[in-house]
């Protein structure tokens, strides 16, 4: 992934990271609320050997020191030291959980030991912290002082430092706790982010396209949240950025070489409602507004749509001809003022695979191409049926509509894989739905169009 897709994760998942940082701090400050404070006093203890007269004995009084340090250290948890600090402050508590909320410890190369002691209590925190220093003294006395009588230790604990009542809690750390909670919230806001991102298999962009398939994509057509009221954008509103993007999609389609069958497409998608009898009609009204004459047929013999969008009766049509019922001429009718014609899709066939692969669509097909400039078959999504690959397989070649936010790669490839094993290529890619805003509407500027909406009104991710 580069750069510029991780900018386009965050921008797209702004509103879930937020929302995952906003539950770190929420559980921090619930989590910092429910534990007790806990108070800290320190007391330190110096650590010293009795002098020699020469500089040799002073060295080696200083490297015992040293050594002994540790040791005393340890020996500060243990229960010779702390049974006597628990009797003294009359504790009701034992040696070893006393022992736990004792912290001793002392730097690298000093004397010193520090002795921290943690209570709920302030105050019992610094009487245990003074203590432990006094009993931890007594006991080291009383463990270096040799047998021999009237003899005195070497080694003397004095204490430096005796420890303050504190006024504020060590623990729990608020402002940390929040620190901390919300930049796990915030990392795991991330992560969520770009792991929804990478196992998101629906195609968003031109890139996305890319991946799975080499065929050029032609068109962009954005979302509109009135195309169900609307399907003919073209006829209805023709000079909307919509209507011109598929008069750029006509432009496109007449640098394709579609075969050698003139200018005949196929269009359909990978499954159904991704638009592609929409983009069939307006493409066929943007041909013929163009002054081609241009007959846009209803392939479709499963749920034809193209006669319920261009308002004309649908009960006679291409089945009717194919099976010899109706004469061509009957059941062709002239659309508007231009050189439209409609073939409406007719009767609900029991075999439609068989009709549009048999002889008699064949010879139809070279009448189209002999009669018409343009030729528009609007077919069946190609992963339900074979319908529109052995129908793409006699005109030449498909255009294959994909729409932005709900097809899935695995379903395009799948698409594009039923074409090329028919020996059918896929001519072109149409994106549909696109969004007009947000973080993949970049993949709509390409073509040069900005289409906007009214502020109260749905920014959408797919179009049923």
């Amino acid at each position: 992934m580069e750069l510029r897709d991780y900018i386009r994760i965050l921008r797209k998942g702004w509103v879930l990271i937020l929302l995952l940082t906003l539950v770190g701090v929420a559980a921090a400050a619930g989590f910092s609320l429910t534990q007790s404070p806990q108070y800290a006093a320190s007391s330190k203890v110096f650590v010293s050997t009795s002098s020699g007269e020469t500089a040799n004995d002073l060295a080696q009084g200083n490297n015992f020191t040293v050594q002994r340090v540790k040791t005393y250290s340890d020996l500060a948890t243990t229960p010779i030291v702390l049974l006597p600090v628990i009797a003294s402050l009359e504790l009701n508590t034992t040696a070893e959980s006393l022992a736990r909320s004792v912290s001793v410890s002392a730097a690298i190369d000093t004397t010193i030991i520090e002795i921290v002691v943690t209570d709920p209590d302030p105050v019992v925190a610094a009487d245990v912290a003074n203590a432990v220093s006094e009993s931890l003294t007594v006991a080291v006395e009383r463990i270096e002082t040799p047998t021999a009588e009237e003899a005195t230790s070497p080694v003397r604990l004095t204490m430096v430092q005796q420890a303050e009542v504190p006024a504020r809690p060590e623990s729990p750390r608020i402002p940390l706790n929040l620190g901390i909670g919300a930049l796990l919230g915030f990392a795991v806001g991330i992560g969520t982010a770009v792991l929804r991102e990478v196992l998101d298999n629906r195609i968003r962009n031109e890139r996305d396209v890319e991946l799975v398939t080499n065929a050029p994509i032609v068109g962009g057509i954005a979302f509109d949240p009135k195309a169900k009221q609307r399907p003919l954008i073209v006829h209805a509103d023709p000079r909307s950025p919509r209507a011109e993007s598929f008069r750029t999609l006509r432009t496109n389609l007449s640098f394709l070489e579609v075969g050698t069958r003139g200018r005949t497409f196929v269009v359909t998608s990978s499954v159904q409602s991704e638009g592609k009898s929409t983009t069939a009609s307006n493409v066929a009204i943007s041909l013929a507004d163009s002054g081609a004459r241009v007959l846009l047929i209803d392939a479709d013999l499963r749920r034809p749509k193209i006669a319920e969008y261009m308002g004309i009766e649908g009960g006679v049509g291409l089945t009717d001809v194919l099976i010899g019922r109706a004469e061509l001429l009957d059941v062709v009718q002239p659309w508007g003022r231009s050189k439209l014609f409609v073939l409406p899709a007719g009767k609900i066939p029991p075999n439609p695979s068989e009709l549009l692969g048999s002889k008699a669509m064949a010879d139809l097909i070279e009448l189209f191409n002999r009669e018409f400039d343009a030729v528009i078959f609007d077919a069946p999504p190609l992963l339900p049926v074979t319908d529109a690959a052995i129908l793409a397989k006699s005109v030449g070649g498909a255009i294959v509509v994909v729409a932005a936010g709900r097809t899935h790669k695995n379903q395009l490839r799948g698409a594009v894989t039923a074409l090329e094993n028919v020996g059918a290529p896929v001519s072109g890619i149409v994106l549909t739905m696109l969004p007009t805003r947000g973080p993949d509407a970049y993949g709509y500027g390409r073509y040069g169009y900005s289409y906007g909406y009214g502020e109260d009104e749905p920014v959408p991710v797919s179009q049923a």
